[in-house]
């Protein structure tokens, strides 16, 4: 059996709605909230500090809660996805756990600075990670039924890049608000950290603002392409069924099999730059922890860019080549970062790293765009972020033995590194299929029929 194929009935180009495509990317825009403030350079930052104990304790609990976070997710994901494709109530699911998110988020304003209240902190955001996660795996199948064969690079593009611009403007807000100076919005004063879990109520507030054009857009229009009366199946059965389509991946689509594989290992160590970079930043190159937002933002506008041009580049070329090539950047980068010091230099190849980061996810999530079709787009995205977190437990669990055999938080860098190689491996051995014959890919679809 090949790779499903879809096409048009009436052999005519799709079109494509701009409305859809908009909202698609403002949830994006809005998830700036939690992976750009949340995760990398506030939240995460604040509980790694010493705050919560010296001997680099917060970042290595942040790691452990984070392997924590994967292993649920590997075991959950696919069959979340599944389901919603069975059940037809995709936007449902989107808004309910993006909704947990925004919970989770609100919640770390009771984590104050002090030790007793580190696992609190860890434990809220690695139960965002988990919700954000499976939010991820509906809104990615979207993307099946918005795009188009010959613009899904740049839509996914597009919407990474607009998740990236989303975290510039929420970091500016959030610095100009609540972090510089000692007088903050609202006389929200520095005491007991409050200005910096005032900014975790903040960051809840835009990603709700954001996520609810696509839950009012899309909520009469669910995008598997299937009905909502669809018949139900027990989890047992969907965990039967989740067997039965890995098997049949191995047995005639061994290279959409190999591209899970591969990109399990290298989306792990390209989460790593944004998940620990600030960390690295603060506690390795002497970046002020006050300015580091700066930094974030800089950050945002070149893997912005970089997922801008990946996509464009993507349509054209094909995206292995252009993850090929953002690997192999993102590689040297990291090798010139670690045998550097000063701020200077964690500025300037920090950046480097960050601009070949955004193409890598873009074009990961077009590679899988092109080999699935509406109707299983749930489960084969669910299928991406469960074989990316059954292995996220690699990059959190190398940094927090190098980590913790040295003392020191700059052997991160190594960590990253070494899976990041060993992904590049893995994926020079994987057909690329806007180039390949041997494994028919989906073709342009047509707007499925709105839920009645």
């Amino acid at each position: 059996m090949s790779e499903a194929v879809t096409t048009s009935p009436s052999g005519h180009q799709p079109r494509i709605k701009r409305s859809h495509v908009t909202v698609w990317a403002l949830w994006d825009w809005g998830s700036a909230a939690f992976n750009a403030v949340m995760i990398t350079f506030v939240f995460g930052t604040y509980l790694a500090s010493e705050s919560f104990g010296a001997d680099d304790r917060g970042t290595s609990w942040l790691a452990a809660g984070n392997a924590i976070a994967g292993v649920i997710i590997a075991l959950t994901a696919p069959v979340i996805g599944q389901r919603a494709d069975n059940d037809g109530r995709r936007t449902m699911w989107l808004g309910i756990n993006t909704g947990l998110v925004i919970a989770t988020m609100a919640a770390c304003f009771f984590v104050q600075p002090q030790e007793s209240y580190l696992l609190l902190g860890v434990i809220l955001l690695s139960a965002g990670n988990v919700f954000f996660e499976f939010a991820g795996v509906q809104y990615n199948a979207m993307l099946v039924n918005i795009a188009t064969q010959s613009t899904i690079g740049r839509i996914s593009g597009l919407g990474w890049g607009a998740g990236y611009l989303g975290g510039i403007f929420l970091l500016l807000l959030a610095y100009v608000g609540f972090i510089s100076g000692d007088a903050h919005w609202f006389g929200i004063t520095n005491d007991d950290a409050m200005n910096i879990r005032m900014v975790a109520v903040f960051a809840a507030l835009w990603f709700l603002a954001f996520s609810l054009p696509i839950l009012i857009v899309m909520r009469n229009r669910e995008t598997t392409g299937r009905q909502p009366t669809a018949r139900r199946v027990s989890i047992v059965r969907s965990y039967r069924q989740l067997i039965d389509t890995i098997v049949e991946l191995w047995k005639h689509r061994r290279n959409t099999f190999w591209f899970f594989v591969a990109s399990a290992i290298f989306r792990d160590g390209v989460g790593a730059v944004f998940a620990y970079g600030a960390i690295l930043g603060t506690t390795v190159y002497g970046v002020d922890p006050g300015q580091i937002l700066f930094f974030g933002i800089a950050a945002n506008v070149v893997a912005a860019a970089g997922a801008f041009v990946g996509g464009l580049f993507d349509d054209r070329f094909g995206p292995k080549r252009i993850i090929v090539v953002s690997l192999l950047g993102l590689i040297v980068s990291a090798v010139i970062i670690f045998v550097q010091n000063g701020t200077l230099a964690f500025w300037i190849w920090g950046l480097f790293l960050c601009f070949f980061v955004g193409p890598v996810q873009s074009s990961s999530r077009a590679f899988l765009g092109r080999l699935t079709t509406a109707q299983t787009a749930g489960e084969m995205y669910g299928l991406y972020a469960t074989t990316g977190r059954s292995v996220s437990f690699l990059t959190p669990l190398l940094i927090a033995v190098f980590v913790g055999i040295s003392g020191q938080s700059r052997m991160m860098v190594p960590a990253i590194i070494i899976v990041l190689v060993l992904g590049l491996v893995l994926l020079w051995f994987v057909k690329d299929p806007k180039t390949s014959d041997d494994e028919p890919v989906l073709t342009d679809v047509t707007e499925p029929p709105a839920s009645q």
